[in-house]
């Protein structure tokens, strides 16, 4: 059974102790316990700018923000936390204030005089990452522990003297060299590199903090959290300090929200997380706007669970790392095959099938791919004895089987497992389609949380959407799910962080103008940074990477090895383009855009 939660079958938040953020009684937030998920983001301007930082603090505050985050790349930028908190106070805001810190320990020293917060990245905190490769002898990685220790101490000292809260905070792409040779770059990477500075803050009786796993890969960022809580869990009791989630650099408009939908809403499912955050290259207030309705979806996809005594059947999946279930290849219909190796196929029903088909061109990457009604399938109650018949048929769940929908193909792909049979699975965003149609923006979170939360689990041989009630819509919908999670590429994937004060162009813009440019390179990898925080290592999957290198310039990567330097942002999306031209990714544009035909 899985060490990461009470149950994948039956819903039950995980307790964690409390950490207070200033004053409870005066607009501060208590984390954890019982307390209600906290909703944050992070201003986007310059923090030398008192003005602009207290104007969007404020913007997000209206809008419900609980905890606002402010980078603070210098020691200058930290000291002017005290103006913008001064000012911030002044005008009656008393939401709690959380200074961003990369590579700095003196910029965390002096925020911690002033903020509420202190998120630290172990990655950055003490290293500088150079991509070396060394061995370590046991001797001289404890000598790097005790230097970490000694840069880090001071904070924790402060902070406790100070009644701070701390943020132990781990990018997938920003590890150290030191994590990275012993670890790689991976979960168990991420966790024990937090875990190092958990332990320097705990020796000195500081426990007033959280973790943060963060990737821009939603199937990474899962399996982090998971191996972080079954870790802490291993640690001992009172290790179970909060969890703050979040997709970093999950992009904009749909894709955005689909990859932190996956991500944050399948731990929350889980009962996973005491804070979010939904990081979106877009204005800062909507993240808040999706936040809110990711949290509001968590009751109505999570249930009782399946009404069995103890633990429930063994996994069909490992929790820890991601592999995708084995079943065996059958024919859908006579051109299209499904199962074993197979992509993960996009079904529709025969109404949506009878709109969108005299749409879909020949060559178009969105089609459905067989029709719901036409497909020699077995629908099953999983809660019950049944018999899968031949391999070659193709399982699902019946609706109306009174189960949340991800309890209950988890609860079929175990039974499937116990049984010895590898039938391939057709999964549903929903197992009773609504009555009245959805709002499109509440189906879109639905539909990824339910079949990101599977897929990600390495479930499911084809997918099925109905929660959206639009047959275009619900076709796209399908397919960005599939490219949210890895499982199919038909389009150009961007990873593109938020902005922040570090940013050193603007983000939106940019983004629009490569997109513009690219959204054509179907199968190609763009990464889009601000700035090199968490750049390089962020881009490892990426094909190239366009990063804020210093004001006005930027820096062109192949991967996470830089290739330009310093080009003029005025010429830097024409030399993005030269630079995928030259390592063979680029082809001209022919016709409409992906599934611009099928709009409704």
């Amino acid at each position: 059974m899985a060490g990461y939660c009470h149950s994948p079958y039956a819903y039950r938040r995980h307790r964690t102790r409390e950490v207070v953020i200033g004053d409870p009684a005066a607009g501060g937030v208590i984390i954890g316990g019982d307390h209600p998920v906290v909703m944050q983001s992070m201003i986007t301007c310059d923090t030398m700018d008192t003005a602009e930082c207290v104007r969007q603090t404020l913007d997000l505050v209206a809008v419900g923000c609980q905890l606002v985050r402010i980078t603070a790349p210098t020691v200058k930028d930290a000291a002017n936390l005290k103006n913008i908190v001064a000012e911030l106070r002044r005008r009656g805001c008393r939401v709690p204030i959380v200074a961003d810190i990369h590579f700095k320990p003196e910029a965390a020293l002096e925020a911690a005089r002033w903020v509420e917060v202190v998120r630290v990245n172990p990655g950055n905190y003490a290293d500088s990452k150079k991509f070396a490769i060394k061995e370590y002898t046991h001797e001289q990685y404890a000598a790097e522990l005790a230097r970490i220790e000694e840069k880090f101490t001071p904070l924790v000292k402060l902070c406790k003297e100070l009644g701070r809260a701390m943020r132990i905070g781990t990018n997938h792409g920003s590890l150290s060299d030191r994590i990275m040779n012993r670890f790689g770059d991976t979960p168990l990477g991420m966790v024990e590199s937090a875990l190092e500075f958990a332990r320097i803050a705990r020796k000195h009786d500081f426990h007033n903090f959280k973790f943060s796993m963060k990737s821009s890969n939603p199937k990474v960022m899962i399996e982090c959290y998971r191996l972080l809580v079954k870790r802490l869990q291993e640690e001992g009791p009172d290790w179970n300090y909060p969890i703050h989630l979040g997709v970093t650099e999950a992009g904009e408009g749909e894709d955005g929200r689909i990859k932190s939908a996956v991500g944050i809403g399948s731990l929350l499912c889980d009962g996973l997380g005491d804070t979010i955050r939904v990081s979106l290259t877009e204005d800062s207030p909507r993240e808040i706007e999706v936040c809110r309705d990711l949290l509001a979806q968590i009751p109505f996809l999570t249930g009782p669970g399946v009404g069995l005594e103890g633990a429930g059947p063994e996994l069909s999946f490992d929790p820890y790392s991601y592999g995708r279930r084995g079943s065996r290849e059958i024919a859908m219909t006579p051109s299209v095959r499904c199962g074993g190796d197979q992509p993960v196929r996009v079904v529709v029903t025969r109404a949506t099938w009878d709109k969108v088909a005299p749409k879909i061109s020949p060559k178009a990457d969105v089609r459905p791919e067989a029709v719901y009604e036409d497909l020699n399938r077995l629908e099953v109650d999983p809660q019950e004895d049944f018999d899968p018949g031949s391999e070659e048929t193709l399982i699902t769940v019946k609706d109306g089987v009174g189960l949340p929908a991800i309890t209950a193909f988890r609860l079929l792909a175990a039974r499937l497992k116990k049984l010895g049979r590898r039938n391939p699975i057709l999964l549903k965003d929903t197992l009773a389609v609504p009555a009245q149609p959805l709002e499109p923006r509440i189906a879109l979170l639905r539909a990824s949380i339910v079949l990101g939360a599977l897929l990600a689990d390495g479930i499911g041989d084809a997918v099925l959407v109905r929660g959206e009630s639009g047959p275009g819509q619900s076709l796209r919908l399908a397919y960005n799910i599939l490219q949210a999670v890895g499982c199919r590429s038909f389009k150009t994937d961007y990873v593109a962080c938020p902005s922040c004060g570090r940013t050193l162009f603007n983000l939106q813009t940019v983004t629009a103008r490569i997109k513009a440019r690219t959204q054509h390179l179907k199968g190609v990898k763009i990464a889009i940074m601000g700035c090199i925080v968490n750049g390089p290592g962020e881009m490892a999957d990426a094909d190239f990477g366009y990063v804020g290198g210093a004001p006005g310039k930027i820096n062109l990567y192949v991967g996470k090895t830089p290739i330009k330097f310093n080009i003029p942002e005025a010429e830097a999306v024409d030399r993005l383009v030269d630079l995928i031209k030259e390592h063979g990714k680029w082809r001209e544009p022919e016709g409409q855009a992906v599934g611009d035909r099928l709009a409704e």
